[in-house]
């Protein structure tokens, strides 16, 4: 039996008390898996797992609070749901997990190029296999085989949780991480080698293509206040509707703040960004300053509590009483 097969089965086997599952199906077309939520044994029969399942699932949970659900995770998956549970934003005895070792999830702009340069259109993509090693995608009557490494997310090159971190039910042999403890992050490497004034200018030309469709936010698992989201907010009315940079430069910087040591990388606000941001690079900078400064990283261990939700007098590394 299949890891697949056998995920279905323990998943038919849990779905009696469960309000629904929440996993990956076939999506419109052959290159994109989309999110599935199980609700039937027939909806079981659609599940899908491989390299396509690159949203994040947890984004869901916090919307089934109250009702008990299982979910499907990968290892930056799982980082989330444990995040979640630490700022009680979800209770644990509410949530199934069900997890798989991950070897990665592709990036369709990278298998996009590749198509184009077998030169074919992603539009006539008519079929996609995967052994878990190589991705082979038929387009135009022509069929191209890509190495998952060279066409997969950048955040799968440094990933150091392949694994589910917290799981009821794991299925398969760990995969054991293959990036050294603290991996070099080329996007934060380039911006640490800019000047104050180059930085700015970097992050200006950026916004000023940024379409405020906010996409980011809604596909973050993290971002959990969009009722009350200054992006939104009247009263008080934070921010201007108006069309410039700095606008949109003071949403991503406050994004970015309220992230600030609970952004798990998963890489989803940067994944649904249509104008292909590198607004992760943001959330990465501030995760780096939080560990640097207390040791966390974020959605790792059920029993910590984040640096920015508890208090001491002195901090370890902040010397506030050295003058």
């Amino acid at each position: 039996m299949s890891r697949l097969e056998e995920l279905k089965a323990r998943i038919k086997e849990a779905l009696p008390g469960l309000e629904c599952v929440i996993g990956w199906q076939k999506g419109y077309d052959p290159l994109h898996n989309t999110p599935l939520f199980i609700r039937n044994e027939a909806d079981v029969d659609k599940l899908e797992w491989g390299p396509l399942n690159v949203h994040n699932p947890a984004v869901y949970l916090p919307s089934f609070k109250g009702k008990k659900v299982g979910i499907v995770v990968k290892g930056c998956d799982s980082r989330s749901v444990v995040e979640l549970l630490q700022e009680n934003l979800i209770d644990r005895a509410e949530v199934v997990i069900f997890g798989l070792p991950c070897e990665g999830v592709i990036d369709l702009s990278k298998v996009k190029a590749r198509i184009a340069d077998a030169g074919a259109a992603a539009g006539t993509v008519t079929d996609v296999t995967t052994d878990g090693a190589t991705v082979s995608v038929t387009a135009g009557g022509k069929t191209v085989s890509m190495p998952l490494t060279e066409v997969r997310a950048d955040k799968c090159g440094r990933c150091q949780f392949p694994n589910a971190v917290l799981a009821d039910t794991f299925l398969g042999d760990p995969i054991a991480p293959t990036t050294p403890a603290t991996p070099v992050d080329a996007d934060l490497a380039a911006l640490d080698t800019m000047s104050v004034p180059e930085r700015m200018a970097f992050w200006r030309f950026q916004m000023d293509r940024c379409i405020r469709c906010y996409a980011c936010r809604n596909a973050c698992p993290m971002c959990v206040c969009r009722d009350h989201c200054i992006a939104q907010s009247r009263e008080p009315h934070w921010l201007t509707q108006e069309d410039t940079a700095t606008e949109k430069l003071t949403f991503q910087v406050v994004h970015a703040m309220h992230l600030a040591g609970r952004c798990t990388e998963c890489g989803e606000c940067q994944r649904a960004c249509p104008m292909d941001i590198p607004i992760l690079a943001l959330k990465k900078h501030l995760n780096r300053t939080i560990h640097d400064l207390f040791g966390y990283q974020a959605g790792t261990d059920p029993q910590a509590i984040p640096p920015l939700l508890q208090f001491k007098v002195e901090e370890d590394n902040i010397k506030e009483r050295d003058w």
